[in-house]
């Protein structure tokens, strides 16, 4: 690799950085400035290991040669088309492809542009979809505690983490919360699934009785909870969650 690094700009104040303290970090800026394999590589050279694979989302490596290049050959040959009453190939291609590794009854794809954008979009589906089937009363929402869904305000709304809420107000009316599964007086350092929290999922069946299953149109949860801590559900949470959901005809989104 080149040691002709680039260097960081002179003025940083430009860009407002997301959930960054950004005094801090200017006043002492940490720069990556290149990035192979598992490695980044600093503005002074330093290579750092990249131990979450950018935000979970460069989980094949940096930089590998084979997807460099087929960037730059899909850039060269059509480098966007809208999706509004047209298409282009390779996006029934890749949604061949995922279907055809998908669980049943898996059947569609739907493509967005981020994770927040994917969350908004699910829970719109879900709403919609209960609606079409001649269940419009079911509108509310459902999350859980310490969840993370994103930065837009339905994802902020069935998200459960405090300091990402606490500014915008009351948000989507109409959302609850199940409890976290963070028991660290039973679980903590445990070797995969911890054995201990399935019954956590039952909660699901309180707020069912509370608000009533004909106005719930759907659950949320991340199958490992990533910001609150990289959290492994416990052993037959999820399938109790399904389990629930399918009996009050509630959706559930992963």
């Amino acid at each position: 690799m080149s040691l002709d690094q680039p260097s960081a700009p002179n003025d940083l104040s430009a860009f407002w950085m997301p959930f960054t303290a950004n005094r801090q970090f200017k006043a002492k800026p940490r720069m990556f400035v290149a990035a192979a394999g598992m490695h980044y590589t600093t503005q002074d050279g330093r290579q750092v290991l990249d131990g979450t694979a950018g935000l979970w989302c460069c989980n094949a490596g940096h930089c590998r040669p084979r997807i460099v290049e087929a960037i730059q050959k899909q850039a060269a040959e059509l480098d966007y088309a809208p999706a509004f009453q047209m298409g282009h190939p390779k996006a029934f291609e890749l949604a061949n492809r995922l279907r055809d590794v998908a669980p049943a009854p898996f059947e569609h794809v739907f493509f967005t542009n981020s994770g927040s954008e994917s969350v908004e979009t699910a829970l719109k589906i879900a709403i919609a979809y209960q609606r079409v089937i001649g269940q419009g009363t079911r509108t509310r929402l459902i999350g859980r505690e310490r969840g993370y869904h994103g930065v837009n305000f339905g994802g902020i709304s069935v998200g459960g983490i405090v300091t990402n809420r606490k500014f915008f107000g009351t948000l989507l009316t109409g959302v609850d919360h199940l409890p976290h599964t963070h028991l660290p007086e039973r679980n903590d350092f445990s070797r995969g699934q911890p054995e201990h929290g399935a019954w956590l999922a039952e909660d699901l069946e309180r707020i069912v009785a509370l608000h009533g299953a004909e106005t719930i149109a759907a659950v949320i949860v991340e199958p490992v909870a990533g910001s609150t801590g990289v959290l492994i559900p416990p052993k037959g949470y999820l399938q109790r969650l399904r389990e629930i959901c399918t009996k009050h005809g509630i959706l559930l989104i992963f």
